[in-house]
């Protein structure tokens, strides 16, 4: 599903030439839950970028499912993004001024799903993460657990086959956060392949295969 051969990513810091990922080589396959945990700066959000196709990388190859994604248009990128990739942030990244239903609803907004199709579908999102009562709530009114509920809620409304999770427990308590692994994890027992981003090893460390990331290379010892 996901094949990274060589990749790296360099930046240009004023004068300073800055290696955020040097020689990345990583295969992930269907229905996998992978951790990447590092230090700060070690070049996990960079790899989750990239892995999202929120960011290009200054050479190497991606292959998604087959396909060759660092030769696509920008277009054709956001529409394998859509209909493949799912993403739950640390602060959630809802739109405030929509109730909690048309913030699941929007991204089927965006690809042209019919009315009636889009109204069913946020039902049954909703329901799965047991915030029916909360549908016409509005971000401000909802705690940090349910904004991370409505948050995967709405990451998975397309449907995708990867998840990709950026610190998803980072903005919660202890017993919301755990709630919250369970929901993610409870998706990739249903088949959807979970990659989270952590530098928290209790949280990483629940993942079936996890890996290291130090000075932008993998490090000995992930599996």
């Amino acid at each position: 599903m996901i094949q990274l051969s060589g990749i790296r990513r360099i930046f240009q810091v004023g004068e300073q030439t800055v290696q955020a990922l040097n020689g990345i080589d990583l295969s992930i396959g269907p229905g996998e839950y992978v951790s990447v945990m590092g230090p700060s700066g070690s070049g996990k959000s960079t790899l989750l970028n990239i892995v999202a196709l929120l960011d290009q990388p200054s050479s190497g190859q991606y292959l998604l499912n087959g396909t060759d994604v660092t030769r696509q248009s920008d277009d054709e990128l956001a529409r394998i993004r859509r209909d493949n990739i799912g993403f739950v942030f640390q602060f959630f990244h809802l739109i405030p001024r929509l109730t909690a239903a048309e913030n699941i609803e929007m991204p089927m907004i965006l690809a042209g799903v019919d009315s009636k199709q889009r109204k069913q579908r946020v039902l049954q999102a909703l329901t799965s993460v047991s915030l029916l009562d909360r549908a016409e709530h509005k971000p401000n009114q909802l705690s940090g657990g349910q904004l991370q509920r409505i948050a995967i809620a709405r990451a998975m409304i397309m449907h995708p086959g990867i998840l990709l999770a950026d610190e998803p427990t980072g903005n919660l308590d202890s017993k919301s956060g755990r709630d919250i692994i369970e929901l993610l994890e409870n998706l990739n027992r249903q088949g959807v392949t979970l990659i989270i981003i952590t530098h928290d090893q209790n949280v990483g460390g629940r993942a079936k295969r996890q890996l290291r990331i130090v000075d932008g290379r993998l490090a000995d010892g992930s599996v």
